[in-house]
């Protein structure tokens, strides 16, 4: 027993080396600070404050509702995911937290890689101790991929309804908040259907979490064409 034990705490260990090797490369060629700094100077940058609450609690909603609980890694929703992966008949389910998705999109992209997925929790602890949950959720916002070559909020508010974040309706920023977990196959332009698929979705995720109302919830799906 202490030889398997010491056995599994060496492969903990060694690859917890490996993904901090892997997190050091990345941020010693562009500091997480400066990233970001370079992502806030951009002229479509979009502050907290010119997001609309719907947007906001859209995707808080329906991305990862134990946002502002957590420190950055949510064990119940990636225990859960594991779970409705291994049992889901073939249905796959992702655990990742705003602020994961966010650390993957500075540094990793989406390749798969258990090691990846360590060195990103490396990054995700620097985000957590040195930036607030709001500056977080806005910086994921405005680097996320919506579908339609509209990377950021600001693109996609205007290229798919010509107006800016802060105006966007609860329809709107409902459909917006879906798009991320699949830009390809939800995207306006040829997914319409399956982005309102998505959308309500969405909008029950809204509902669960008590952010809107089930009339207010109807009330969007029947505008909608």
């Amino acid at each position: 027993m202490i030889v398997i034990t010491a056995l599994l705490i060496g492969i903990v260990g060694m690859f917890a080396w490996l993904g901090y090797c892997q997190y050091r490369e990345v941020v010693t060629q562009m500091p997480l600070e400066q990233k970001i700094a370079a992502i806030k100077s951009s002229e479509s940058y979009v502050t907290y404050d010119e997001l609309s609450p719907a947007l906001v609690q859209a995707t808080i909603a329906v991305e990862d509702h134990r946002f502002y609980d957590h420190h950055g890694f949510d064990v119940w929703a990636t225990s859960r995911a594991l779970v409705n992966n291994l049992l889901g008949n073939g249905r796959t389910s992702g655990g990742s937290t705003i602020t994961q998705q966010l650390a993957k999109n500075l540094y990793f992209g989406y390749e798969p890689s258990f090691i990846r997925k360590i060195a990103e929790l490396y990054v995700v602890y620097d985000l957590e101790h040195n930036y607030s949950k709001e500056e977080i959720l806005t910086l994921y916002v405005n680097i996320i991929n919506y579908g339609d070559q509209h990377i950021g909020i600001a693109k996609a508010t205007q290229g798919y309804f010509g107006v800016e974040p802060d105006a966007l309706t609860l329809a709107q920023a409902s459909l917006l908040a879906g798009l991320p977990q699949s830009p390809a196959n939800y995207q306006l332009s040829d997914h319409y259907e399956q982005a309102k698929v998505r959308q309500a979705q969405v909008l029950e995720a809204m509902v669960r979490r008590r952010m809107i109302t089930d009339t207010e919830r109807t009330a969007v799906l029947n505008a909608m064409p």
